[in-house]
């Protein structure tokens, strides 16, 4: 038997398993409405069936301006919530928990699809100005509006806006993401805050936000329910001997890490990167090692994410304590019932939805 295919209960709620479906873009929402289609539906309802635990939409944006594209979902409006609660009706269906990714992509959103190149859509063409901590933009990207005190705020809402629209759509999770150089992210991290006001500065500045963005959903999302929060663990700089810039570091991660928990986030899903073109290690363990410094030094609930591609390194990740859940992208777009051929190598039980059941 595998721990992997334990349940783990995260304040009232119990998720069946430790293998969960990461966020994925699939760039696939009708332009400029952030509605989820009959793709959607599929697509998630597949991987639920296949045996993960939880499954996390995708990037979803808490205002018009936050997607990465103009073909990304979001929950910014209330005719929003039927078409999701279809979702969650489907993932749940499958046997699985259904969570939601709220995001504000900042001075990386509207770019086109990746296959259309990832090149910047202008208002014109259906995009939108962007915006950021400071007016510094991301590399082969315009420069970002610089917020105002109160235009934070005003985002602040939209997040807390957001998790009540997912929790009317049905979702058991929200995750805050604050991670891969998106918007929360852009605070966080010297390279792209150069503010001198409450929100820039000394690390408690810079994190000031994504608390304040935990407090407004923990205000407005059900005691019961968890909140999750992806965070870029490292921007990758600190790493590098050539580069001396501040930078968002694994030290500050831990500080957040215990910020947010005070705050009332129940788990960080620990990935990197993402706030500049900055080289990435070729280690296979080089995110998921600093999950697990990240778990070791804070006591936190970690989930890993990165080169996780077979059952056995996901099942040592979690018997050995490095992380209390893994979240899978790639693999379960090759397999989506990745889940369950896992647990039969494993020793341990796949969960078979019934119609498959009585069969396999």
């Amino acid at each position: 038997m595998s721990k992997l295919f334990d349940p783990i209960q995260i304040r009232e709620l119990t998720i069946p398993n430790r293998v969960w479906m990461s966020p994925m873009c699939t760039y696939s929402a009708p332009v400029g409405t952030g509605m989820p289609t009959d793709f959607h539906q599929a697509h998630y309802a597949a991987r639920a069936a296949g045996g993960v635990g939880l499954v996390m939409v995708e990037a979803t944006g808490v205002s018009p301006v936050a997607p990465i594209s103009p073909v990304d979902l979001g929950l910014w409006a209330d005719e929003q919530v039927e078409p999701f609660s279809r979702i969650t009706a489907a993932i749940r269906a499958g046997g699985a928990v259904p969570a939601v990714q709220l995001a504000h992509a900042g001075r990386k959103a509207s770019t086109s699809a990746p296959w259309e190149g990832g090149d910047y859509v202008a208002p014109e063409n259906n995009g939108w100005e962007t915006i950021g901590p400071s007016a510094l933009a991301f590399p082969g990207l315009p420069a970002p509006h610089e917020l105002t005190i109160s235009e934070i705020a005003e985002v602040v809402q939209q997040f807390a806006d957001a998790a009540v629209r997912a929790d009317k759509a049905g979702f058991d999770v929200v995750e805050i993401h604050a991670a891969h150089g998106y918007l929360l992210h852009n605070f966080l991290s010297p390279i792209s805050n150069k503010r001198t006001d409450a929100y820039g500065g000394p690390l408690e500045n810079r994190a000031r936000i994504v608390l304040e963005v935990i407090e407004a959903i923990r205000q407005v999302w059900p005691a019961e329910k968890p909140v999750f929060m992806r965070i870029s663990t490292t921007d990758w700089v600190e790493e590098n001997p050539h580069d001396d810039r501040d930078s968002w570091t694994l030290e500050q991660s831990k500080q957040l890490a215990l910020w947010a928990a005070a705050h009332g986030v129940d788990l960080i899903d620990a990935s990197s990167g993402g706030l500049d073109v900055v080289p990435i290690p070729r280690e296979r363990n080089y995110q998921t090692a600093k999950a697990a410094e990240l778990r070791a030094n804070t006591n936190v609930l970690v989930a890993a994410v990165g080169r996780i591609d077979d059952a056995e390194t996901a099942h040592d990740l979690i018997e050995s304590d490095q992380a209390d859940a893994v979240f899978l992208g790639r693999p379960l777009l090759k397999d989506p019932s990745w889940a369950n051929h896992a647990a039969l190598s494993l020793g341990a039980t796949p969960r078979y939805v019934r119609q498959y059941d009585y069969v396999l």
